[in-house]
């Protein structure tokens, strides 16, 4: 999916010129012409999700300086871009104070807006990453910190939002690497026990003989070792959330105890007395499926019940594909500003490999690799090369796997420009390497030129990889010609999308 912009601006000429330049960039854009619709725009409860904002600060009605206003206020953190036609320092330093990022003079030029909206959204991503980072150390982390566009997920995140407001037992299955962790302290973040600590349990890490100690506590005294006494985990998340990861790891003997202390809500600690109560929300999170273990007699199935209440499966990246792009965008500010490199962004052919790999390592996997290829990379810019051999490998043969059935461009068949990110025209799913033209109609008649050719260019996007530079060259037309084709056929198919120049 790519990033959505809004143009807000009075003036028809001028918002389909920024319609052209934005789509041009590989964004897609949102047209309003007022600023009440803007704000309507950002605020509805099922409002698009916005990525940046591109504002005329003169209008009738609630002009640009309001509008920037309700956004303050609204407490988003959507970047703006404000542009006007009276370019004077006094509009600059007031819209700067009023919180616009950058600020471009009608007509904006397509290089100034596309570095604009560029550095808009790094900035915007590092913005977010940051806080989320931060979030997460203070154990505030909610639902908007999780990055994702996908519809796949769309079920998963209202589901996990419902369980927030309550304390029902939630078990988080998923792939290694999928975000369970993060889910979970998303549902802590989110409920009314956010103020008080989430205790974070790796099961598998434990040995055997240590995991009643870690878990319920133990007295001074009680075995060889236990130089002094130690509350446990159950006790130092009391009044707050214990998550439980690789839950599935445990060893039987703790899962007898465990399901007690869930029952009796209270836990005896190792060579203790008696019972302390304990006023815990569990959420547990396993790599596997949890009864497959219970049926294999190695996980209890009266515990899985207790904690398999309200079931959460996260899909794995390669189910969601549509939100590498902007987990790229987030994973790039960051470690260019940890790393202290000027990388502006990713190739169209690097961001094509990354968008057909399997990753079964997941959001982990993909985050290593954007953090490596950061440290390695000599340019502004990633390619390539950056990545680990092994991925370039894995990406060529899964594209060579992938293209051996043929494209078959017929007359019920629309085939339509590959999807577009950052205003490097990348897609983000598999391209077809040959094509088939039908040139009659199901009726028997030769179809009209301009469908065909219409059907021709955007084959040719797609096998270009969306560099219109190269389609051109290749259709042996000039660029200016092939954007007006585009716009053409847009006009007469309002399904039909443009795409931008990645060279």
């Amino acid at each position: 999916m790519v990033a959505c912009i809004l143009i807000v601006d009075d003036d028809a000429v001028q918002r389909r010129l920024v319609e052209n330049m934005v789509q041009k960039c590989g964004y897609e854009a949102l047209v309003v012409d007022s600023g009440d619709a803007a704000i309507a725009a950002l605020t509805a409860p099922d409002a698009q999700t916005i990525d940046a904002v591109v504002l005329d600060l003169v209008m009738p009605g609630l002009d640009g300086m309001g509008v920037l206003a309700k956004i303050r206020d609204a407490g988003l953190n959507v970047p703006v871009i404000v542009q006007t036609a009276h370019g004077g320092i006094d509009n600059v330093v007031s819209a700067m104070r009023a919180g616009a990022m950058d600020f471009v003079v009608k007509p904006v030029g397509l290089e100034r807006l596309q570095v604009s909206l560029r550095n808009a959204l790094n900035a915007s991503a590092l913005k977010g990453e940051l806080q989320r980072i931060r979030h997460s150390r203070e154990g505030r982390l909610s639902f908007t910190d999780i990055v994702t566009r996908s519809e796949t997920m769309t079920s998963v995140l209202r589901t996990a939002q419902k369980a927030a407001s309550s304390t029902i037992p939630v078990l988080i299955e998923g792939e290694s690497g999928v975000g369970k962790e993060l889910f979970a302290r998303a549902i802590h973040g989110s409920g009314d026990r956010k103020a008080k600590p989430f205790v974070a349990v790796n099961c598998g890490a434990i040995p055997d003989n240590l995991v009643e100690s870690i878990l319920f506590g133990h007295e001074k005294g009680a075995f060889t070792g236990a130089t002094e006494r130690h509350m446990g985990k159950f006790v130092e998340a009391s009044g707050g959330t214990l998550f439980l990861d690789e839950v599935s790891e445990l060893p039987l003997t703790a899962q007898v105890k465990l399901l007690r202390a869930l029952q009796e809500g209270s836990v005896e600690a190792v060579g203790g007395r008696k019972p302390v109560k304990v006023d815990v929300r569990i959420v547990s999170a396993t790599n596997r499926k949890l009864l497959d273990r219970v049926k294999a007699g190695q996980f209890r199935e009266d515990l899985f019940y207790r904690l398999h209440v309200l079931p959460l499966t996260i899909p794995p990246l390669r189910m969601r594909r549509e939100d590498i792009p902007h987990l790229l965008r987030h994973f790039l500010a960051r470690f260019c500003a940890e790393e202290n490199r000027p990388i502006t962004g990713i190739s169209g052919e690097a961001m094509a490999l990354l968008s057909q790999l399997e990753w079964p390592g997941n959001i982990r996997q993909l985050e290593n690799a954007v953090y490596r290829a950061v440290v390695m990379s000599e340019t502004d810019q990633l390619g390539i090369d950056d990545f680990p051999q092994g991925l370039q490998t894995q990406g060529a043969l899964e594209a060579r796997n992938m293209l051996v059935e043929p494209l078959i461009i017929g007359p019920d068949s629309h085939p339509t420009a590959p999807a577009m990110i950052s205003g490097n025209d990348i897609p983000i799913v598999p391209l077809p390497s040959a094509g088939m033209l039908t040139m009659l109609t199901a009726s028997g008649e030769v179809r009209p030129l301009e469908e065909m050719e219409t059907e021709i260019i955007r084959f040719a996007i797609a096998h270009y990889r969306g560099q219109m530079s190269e389609v051109a060259r290749r259709l042996k037309i000039g660029r200016s010609t092939l954007y007006r084709k585009l716009d053409e056929a847009a006009a007469n198919d309002p399904s039909a999308g443009t795409a931008g120049d990645a060279s």
